[in-house]
């Protein structure tokens, strides 16, 4: 009898739950419910409904239940984006809807905690890439009256664990991204919390490690899994050795490697990494790169004036584009936000004195160039920070059904892409609790297990002179 898995996996565009059983070494997923995700806008600001989310979750859940029959559940794990909270109020209750990470109101006070407190000591502390969105500047954002009404304070992934039966405890790879926890001690660093905002000192819950039992689920044991989707992906990564890195691939690009201590030296920071905690007390060393994000905009925007896309299409219109007809920073502040994404990159070809990309073609073959192009940008700072020679670039993630990404990156690069598995995020999550569950002995086990378990692709660089001109001109535009 196989041990039978259930993996809430969260996104920032889409959520699905997954029916896992683990058995002969490999393990084998079964889709129960796949859904959309996105924010809810309400009087100018923008929410996570996260009461459909879980309307969905438990909808999932009870399928997966139900398809297991007599062999039973062994484990149910959620994780999640990472950033955006829920504040709980003394019954259980969310006392409010939590903010999506693009909503405006950190528009402030990013720049002015970094003033107060120090871009050098936040990531002496914290080790995390400064990005706005952070929960550490949401925080900030907070009234004290707000805060004053919860009694608590739980990231996404462990809010719905909670929900689904699981104490109210936040798992630590997903509380690292909130630039709020020392990664060396891998423990909430509450003086600087009380400098942010001394209203929020009181809500922070009991940290534990990916793999922690926490509760039960209809008799089955509820597990803090690798609670950040990131996390979950690179458990289920099948790198060997130390001359690879991940890249997980959707919503956003996290390029990264795994470390067995943080990188908080000056150097990372002035390269914009970031110390994430990892499972097994590994750090991810990565960057975050604003990833497939755009090109869903772009998806949505054509959409709206009527020119409904599919994704096949949209790749084989690309395909035909001329390659490196501009360069563009897909970091660039202005598409963090939603909304006329076509008309943003146009405006930053004409800010840079490019030409203007032309139709739907044109704009994608610019968003998947780009994302190649950060991507060699991130692998040459990885590389010069940590000392080590990156030759292989473990690609997974929803992202990876896109060859012409896949290929690109390779040609960008120049090293050799690895991709697969497209479900690394719940394929890590399972693999997080059945560690556990003391189902699978190690994480080395859990990384043969996910090797065996996905065939993957293999993209090799062909070499080409404009790769070296364009990530030369992307290094200038993002100097600038």
């Amino acid at each position: 009898m196989g041990n039978n898995f259930v993996a809430v996996d969260l996104g920032a565009s889409s959520g699905r739950v997954m029916l896992a059983t683990l058995e002969g070494g490999r393990l084998e997923l079964s889709e129960q419910n796949r859904f959309e995700n996105g924010p809810v806008e309400s009087g100018g600001s923008i929410y996570w409904d996260i009461r459909r989310l879980e309307t969905e979750i438990r909808a999932g859940v009870e399928k997966a239940f139900s398809a297991a029959g007599d062999a039973g559940i062994s484990g149910v794990g959620v994780d999640s984006w990472g950033v955006d909270y829920v504040l709980v109020g003394a019954d259980g209750e969310a006392v409010s809807r939590p903010f999506h990470y693009r909503d405006s109101r950190t528009d402030a006070t990013y720049e002015e905690v970094c003033a107060r407190l120090g871009r050098d000591e936040i990531f002496r502390r914290t080790g995390i890439q400064f990005m706005q969105l952070n929960t550490i500047y949401q925080l900030a954002a907070e009234s004290a009256e707000h805060l004053g009404g919860a009694g608590r304070f739980l990231m996404i992934a462990d809010w719905f664990a909670h929900r689904l039966g699981g104490r109210p405890v936040q798992e630590v790879t997903l509380a690292s991204t909130s630039q709020l926890v020392n990664p060396t001690t891998r423990s909430w660093d509450t003086d600087l919390v009380g400098k942010v905002n001394p209203a929020a000192a009181p809500l922070l819950p009991e940290l534990v490690e990916a793999g922690t039992a926490t509760g039960e689920c209809r008799g089955a044991p509820v597990f803090a899994s690798a609670s950040h989707d990131t996390a979950a992906a690179v458990a289920g990564c099948p790198g060997k050795g130390d001359d690879w890195a991940f890249l997980s691939s959707g919503t956003w690009s996290l390029l990264g490697v795994e470390l067995p201590e943080p990188v908080t030296a000056p150097e990372a920071l002035a390269a914009g990494l970031s110390n994430e905690l990892g499972v097994g007390n590994t750090v991810r060393l990565l960057r975050n790169i604003m990833g497939l994000w755009l090109l869903q905009e772009c998806r949505a925007a054509w959409s709206a004036a009527g020119n409904r896309l599919s994704w096949p299409e949209i790749t084989a219109l690309a395909e035909k584009a001329d390659p490196l007809a501009v360069v563009v920073d897909p970091d660039d502040p202005p598409f963090l936000t939603p909304g006329e994404m076509p008309g943003k990159i146009r405006a930053f070809c004409e800010r840079t004195g490019q030409q203007l990309p032309e139709g739907e073609g044109a704009t994608a073959r610019a968003v998947l160039d780009a994302l190649a192009l950060k991507s060699r940008l991130v692998v040459d700072l990885l590389e010069r920070v940590t000392g080590r020679t990156i030759r292989t670039i473990n690609m997974i993630g929803g992202g990876i059904q896109n060859e012409l990404l896949c290929q690109l990156t390779a040609d960008a690069t120049g090293r050799r892409v690895l991709a697969g598995p497209v479900e690394a995020t719940a394929t890590g999550n399972v693999l997080t609790q059945a560690v556990g569950a003391g189902a699978v002995a190690g994480w080395s086990e859990a990384r043969e297990i996910a090797a065996a378990s996905c065939d993957l692709a293999e993209y090799e660089p062909r070499g080409s002179s404009r790769w070296e001109e364009a990530a030369e001109r992307l290094r200038e535009l993002t100097a600038s």
